[in-house]
């Protein structure tokens, strides 16, 4: 029982004021109802929660009594659930304090373990974003210098980006087809701050989002931060179902929607034009905001490129529509610099709040991104170029090494979306690493815990060879006893 438990040492104390309800665990964890034995499964999702991030270190689990209410199960259930994160260590009890969440001993939540120990040497696959040619920098950097000399004796603060950043990204959308002036736009740190500062503005605790199933870790990550409620829509091998997505708008009424439509991260799908319209429609009606993330429809590597989801506003009847873009995809994720366009008066509500967490981004970021976007027509021709080289290299390497694996080429983006036939992505991902290649199983792209484990994300931004010998590591390693040698370091609940 959770009284009996032994007291942990003072630096594991539990932290306080940080507790997760029950009927908020209980909405993201299986059915014991469909699974036996039901006190593993539920086990195991809570462990999947805790690595993935979406259950936070240091948090304090519901009662036995109360979990059990909300699973419509017994309190005996729910008790070798606690028994058994505890022994697993992925939770610890104090005498009258309750259970709380934390790591077994050597392991790193999913997600941060991509960004640490920068002496790595694996080969990175949980990553798709290309570098930038260092003579492409170095020539971007000379240009700017000039431009930097006229700004260093200003203060430098440009709460809604350097004008003549603001200028380029919105006669950038008029040229897609989207009319736009400066004011609609707000230079951001990235498209994760843009949608950050979204959430902030549109969004309380508590409000319904609708998202895409799976969808980018990211963006999850940040609407449960801000303790949103997530409504997912299927986004399958053929697509969108369009139907699925008004109902879920007519009857959930959602306060936002976040959507990747052009090159989806990380099925790299595109959504058809009349979907696009249907979707506006159904917002319209429903009063929701229509977050629309294109951070990667330039990359359109076998189809024209699209052109803004928003230029379709006019068909489909609504303004409210905010759009992300970012240069970390096209060009380089060191670049910060990413921007939204929305209403001017949305843009300048969005400014002030940006004010209060960075004052403004940083003018030398700034000028190099005005710099290469100058240059991208010369740019990003090659870059496309060689996404595709690379893009058959690794489909030839899958069907070689691994013919038993499916996928669809898809027509743009930085990313293969395989299907491996049965449910060992986490256990491959696991082996992998020690074979020298770090890659991210299909479940961290899920909405709810449990699912894709047969999907791997695999892009194709590193260099031909590099891809061939990752799957050919990853062969080795699917080979290698995979089931039976992996689970000596995986929780002892899974099955």
């Amino acid at each position: 029982m959770v009284d009996a438990a032994p007291s942990r040492p003072a630096d594991r104390a539990p932290r306080p004021g940080r507790t997760v309800g029950a009927r908020q665990l209980a909405a993201v964890l299986p059915d014991p109802a469909g699974t036996r034995p039901a006190y593993r499964h539920l086990a195991q999702a809570i462990g999947t929660l805790i690595l993935d991030g979406r259950l936070a270190l240091h948090t304090k689990l519901p009662a036995e009594r109360e979990l059990a209410v909300a699973l419509g199960t017994s309190r005996t259930t729910i008790t070798a659930v606690y028994d058994l994160l505890r022994e697993s260590g992925y939770a610890h009890s104090r005498q009258g304090s309750g259970t709380w969440t934390e790591l077994p001993e050597g392991r790193n939540p999913r997600g941060i373990s991509r960004l640490i120990d920068p002496q790595d040497t694996a080969i990175d696959l949980a990553r798709a974003a290309p570098g930038l040619p260092e003579r492409t920098l170095v020539d971007a950097l000379t240009r700017v210098a000039p431009q930097l000399a006229e700004h260093a004796p200003t203060p430098g603060y440009h709460p809604y980006g350097l004008p003549d950043l603001r200028a380029a990204v919105a006669e950038r959308f008029t040229r897609r087809g989207l009319p736009t002036l400066p004011e609609q736009i707000l230079v951001t740190s990235g498209a994760q701050h843009a949608l950050t500062l979204v959430l902030g503005l549109l969004c309380r605790p508590g409000d319904r989002v609708m998202v895409e199933n799976p969808s980018y870790p990211n963006a999850l990550d940040a609407l449960r931060r801000a303790q949103l409620r997530t409504v997912s829509v299927p986004v399958t091998d053929e697509g969108w179902d369009i139907e699925i997505i008004e109902s879920t708008l007519r009857q959930v009424v959602p306060q936002l929607a976040y959507l990747i439509p052009d090159f989806h991260n990380p099925t790299g799908l595109l959504m058809p034009e009349r979907e696009r319209v249907r979707t506006l429609r159904a917002a319209a009606r429903s009063g929701t905001w229509l977050v629309v993330d294109e951070t990667l429809a330039d990359l359109a590597l076998d189809v024209p490129a699209p052109p803004p989801f928003a230029a379709h506003a006019a068909a489909g009847g609504t303004g409210q529509v905010i759009t992300l873009g970012s240069m970390s995809k096209t060009h380089w994720g060191g670049l910060r610099i990413g921007w939204l366009r929305a209403p001017a008066r949305l843009v300048t509500e969005l400014a002030g709040q940006r004010v209060a967490t960075d004052m403004g981004g940083s003018v030398v970021d700034q000028l190099l991104a005005l710099t290469l976007l100058a240059e991208a027509e010369g740019l990003l021709p090659p870059r496309l170029d060689q996404l595709r080289r690379q893009r058959a290299a690794l489909a030839a390497a899958l069907a070689e090494h691994l013919p038993q694996w499916t996928w669809r080429l898809p027509p743009g983006g930085l990313s293969l979306w395989a299907d491996l036939g049965e449910p060992v992505a986490s256990a491959l991902a696991e082996r992998a690493l020690e074979h020298g290649v770090r890659i991210e199983s299909g479940a961290y792209f899920a909405t709810d815990p449990g699912i894709f484990e047969q999907r791997l994300r695999i892009p194709y931004t590193t260099p031909a060879d590099t891809l061939r010998e990752a799957v050919r590591r990853m062969a080795t390693a699917l080979a290698d006893d995979l089931t039976v040698r992996s689970a000596a370091r995986r929780p002892h609940w899974v099955a």
